[in-house]
């Protein structure tokens, strides 16, 4: 559920409301493909917190050295800083546009707020709780936005038969980018150890993260659906989540838009949370603080991509380009030496025993890593070509 949470922030409302809002029904099936490898790396790293009680960036210390464990670590860090005023805007927007107010007190309050979690003896459960609320939160408020939107059923089936419709190439690469999310899916690990400590009788399966990586699939395609049942007929465009809101509101009244506006708070606040926690904790890993929510150094690390986020959401009120191209930048570099790492650990016999890799998850984890490094290869070409 946190790994979901975490995934499904700000940006992934964004761009799904864009896919459905451009092209109505046609790329729903595209999330089905986002979802089975996300569900497919996701459970690599389960096994490995499951395989071993050394953190991920250890074990990319001990096969590869320490300065890729550092660069690893800190890439993320910066990545995460820099999105993070992405999940701040979220939260400042959604608030301020239920209450017609100014989103910069929201961005602050929620922010110091999210800080002060850190001060719970245990930051895991309060978490776990957290994120589960949000999510329950999400799913609600985006249901009641499909209810009102009545999309026509025989569309949505033929929507999951893949089709490429012309110039939809580049969306299609940034949803694969933001759900497919190789950084988010290697966190999991560090969650299974975590909760190891704080529940050690409980028994785990690398099954486990399959329900919530399920439902941020469900709530991708509902508010695909909802866009493509309200604004593609229309011709409307949207580029931001509230954008959304705003155009459900005329046609459903308050309370379409008002339901959205909290999905919407929802995804930035559990995203907020979520990114700090592993911008904070790899960061720690690497830097050698460990990688234990208890950790002073680690919480300090959490509490810094907070900060840093809120300070650039209130500076420039939109994520600058200049630092989404930075981010991307990183991304290029680092998502790709993530998954090949995943991968070959979860490989490893002498790490993994029984729970390494089936013959299954060797060949799809394989099309995945193809997938990211097409990926990457298209993001330099943009950015530098």
């Amino acid at each position: 559920m946190i790994t979901a949470a975490l995934v499904f922030g700000p940006s992934k409302v964004t761009i799904t409301s864009k896919l459905g809002a451009d092209f109505g029904f046609d790329l729903l099936w595209i999330i089905v493909v986002a979802i089975f490898f996300m569900v497919i790396f996701t459970a690599m790293a389960a096994r490995i917190g499951m395989a071993s009680d050394i953190s991920f960036l250890t074990l990319i210390r001990a096969k590869w050295g320490r300065p890729a464990a550092v660069a690893t670590g800190i890439g993320v860090f910066l990545v995460c800083a820099s999105f993070q005023a992405g999940n701040s805007i979220g939260i400042g927007i959604s608030i301020a546009e239920l209450f017609k107010s100014s989103p910069t007190p929201w961005i602050i309050a929620f922010n110091l707020f999210g800080i002060s979690l850190l001060f719970f003896r245990s930051f895991y459960k309060v978490l776990e709780k957290i994120m589960i609320a949000l999510i329950i939160i999400m799913l609600v408020a985006f249901l009641v936005t499909l209810f009102l939107s009545q999309p026509p059923i025989g569309a949505i089936a033929g929507g999951l038969v893949p089709t490429v419709p012309t110039g939809s190439v580049g969306l299609i690469i940034a949803f694969m980018a933001s759900c497919f999310s190789v950084v988010g899916a290697c966190y999991q690990s560090y969650l299974i150890q975590e909760r190891r400590k704080i529940v050690p009788d409980r028994k785990q399966s690398g099954r486990d993260s399959f329900p919530g990586i399920l439902i941020l699939g469900v709530m991708s395609a509902i508010v695909l659906i909802c866009a493509a049942a309200v604004l593609h007929p229309q011709n409307l465009k949207v580029n931001s989540g509230s954008d959304m809101a705003r155009v459900l509101e005329p046609l459903f009244g308050n309370y379409a838009s008002a339901f959205f506006l909290i999905g919407l708070f929802g995804a930035a606040f559990s995203s907020l949370i979520g990114n700090a926690s592993l911008g904070g904790t790899l960061m720690g890993d690497a830097i050698g603080f460990g990688s234990s929510f208890n950790s002073k150094g680690v919480r300090a690390l959490i509490a810094l991509v907070m900060v840093i986020g809120a300070i650039i959401a209130i500076m420039f009120g939109n994520l600058p380009i200049q630092l989404m191209i930075f981010a991307q930048s990183i991304t290029i570099l680092i998502v790709p030496f993530i998954g090949i790492a995943l991968y070959l650990i979860a490989n490893d016999e002498r790490i993994m025993g029984k729970l390494k890799n089936s013959t299954f998850a060797k060949v799809f984890g394989a099309l995945g890593l193809i997938i990211l490094v097409g990926m990457a290869i298209r993001n330099v070409q943009t950015l530098f070509f």
